[in-house]
């Protein structure tokens, strides 16, 4: 077999391995469009935070803890995200639910929104999470993910 052919046939299934990961991917939804703006959400193991970044926030790092991660951000260039006032709340498949209390976090022109939670392992949680945006109109976005400890 000439080399050409196995590079072509590595550089298809390499495309086509990406493009089924892409789509994949695109099943999780990660943000809500109001308007001229976008509120992108996101959920993760505190594990995922560095930890000389987790002290000078004071953030705890733990296999039980998790972050909710929201920013907002123009819907069209918006690359830095934008001041914005948040609560939320968290609430497991029997309907047991707990508060989000979001802390600002800035690092030179970002700005999104941390809240901390505790989680048990393969827990689903729903998250609703009201949103006062810069034009002051005021949006809920709910999202559900399943979080398993690393």
């Amino acid at each position: 077999m000439k080399p050409i052919p196995v590079a072509a046939a590595t550089l298809a299934l390499l495309f086509w391995m990406s493009s089924a990961a892409a789509q994949q991917a695109r099943l999780i939804k990660n943000h809500e469009d109001f308007g001229d703006y976008r509120v992108v959400y996101s959920v993760f193991n505190s594990d995922f935070i560095q930890p000389d970044i987790a002290q000078k926030y004071q953030l705890v790092r733990a296999k039980d803890r998790a972050f909710v991660n929201v920013t907002v951000v123009k819907k069209e260039g918006g690359t830095h995200g934008l001041s914005a006032e948040m609560s939320g709340s968290a609430t497991n498949l029997i309907q047991q639910s707990r508060p989000l209390k979001f802390t600002e976090i800035r690092e030179g022109d970002a700005v999104y929104y941390l809240a901390a939670l505790r989680f048990e392992d393969e827990e689903t949680l729903t998250f609703n999470v009201d949103v006062s945006l810069p034009n002051g109109k005021k949006e809920t976005v709910t999202f559900r993910r399943k979080l398993d400890r690393p």
